[in-house]
């Protein structure tokens, strides 16, 4: 048997990243930042011991000063009950082992931690997708993988329960920017460390005609009424908490005090029977 080659070339996603890292743009980080401080608050909780997993560690430290920074390697750098907070911060999308990492984050928590993951989800980045797919099969004939494939936030959320954690919540909030042309948006793309790092990518030059192409397409289809082109972010929150005996659990099967047409205030009929017999 062959063992399948990871999604993800982590060498060259190191370099894309070492790349943005000269003059970045967080401004998506930023935004999840802000998000997460909302959501902390929600929690109603103070977190002494926290710890970011995060290459672009400066816009959530404003969130969370003083927590512990580890790179999303492979194996994180995390020690095993040490933290009563983990948050995973817009990289896990590029993970070839989503639920591993997960598991790693949950281990590290102490009974009753809380674990936020924040990653794009697959409506990100719909417009460049279908602009690249119709320019390269106009001009090649083909397809290349040129977008890095993004899970849906319904089989991203089954993996909380996946990693042990309790108390499982997925949700999604779409964000739309918009710019001036395409090739800003690609600008950007790079200036994140979000271009094409995939194994299976195409390892030579991009041929100027599907380019051409592609920013064609794209300025014509997803142009907005002031001129300007849209992108779409998909940021997906994934939230668990390390099991404890103090959480709610769900109530056995047959254990209810009061029958549901008591509560309704209604009349309840056997099994069988039809209404106005």
């Amino acid at each position: 048997m062959t063992t399948p080659l990871p999604l993800t070339d982590r060498d060259a996603l190191t370099r894309h990243r070492r790349r943005a890292a000269a003059e970045p743009a967080l401004f998506l980080h930023e935004d999840a930042a802000a998000e997460l401080q909302e959501r902390l608050l929600e929690v109603n909780r103070t977190f002494t011991d926290p710890a970011l997993v995060t290459n672009f560690p400066d816009p959530w430290r404003a969130v969370l000063p003083g927590a512990k920074v580890v790179a999303d390697d492979e194996v994180l750098s995390l020690d095993p009950g040490a933290h009563d907070l983990v948050v995973h911060a817009l990289c896990l999308h590029w993970s070839n082992d989503i639920v591993g990492q997960m598991v790693q984050a949950a281990r590290a928590l102490r009974p009753d931690g809380l674990f936020i993951a924040v990653m794009f989800g697959g409506q990100t980045l719909t417009e460049l997708r279908a602009a690249l797919g119709e320019a390269e099969i106009a001009v090649t004939g083909g397809l290349s993988p040129r977008v890095l494939p993004m899970g849906e936030i319904r089989d991203l959320g089954a993996l909380i329960q996946r990693a042990g954690l309790a108390l499982p919540v997925a949700d999604s909030v779409i964000r739309k920017v918009t710019y001036p042309d395409p090739l800003r948006l690609l600008t950007d793309l790079r200036a994140m460390g979000e271009t094409n790092a995939l194994t299976a990518r195409p390892r030579h030059f991009t041929r100027r005609a599907v380019i051409g192409e592609a920013l064609r397409h794209y300025a014509e289809n997803f142009a907005e009424p002031d001129g300007r082109v849209r992108a779409t972010f998909d940021m997906v929150w994934l939230t668990g908490w390390k099991p404890h005996e103090s959480q709610q659990k769900p109530l056995r099967p047959g254990s209810a005090a009061h029958r549901l047409a008591e509560v309704l205030g209604t009349f309840e009929l056997p099994a069988g029977d039809k209404a106005g017999r």
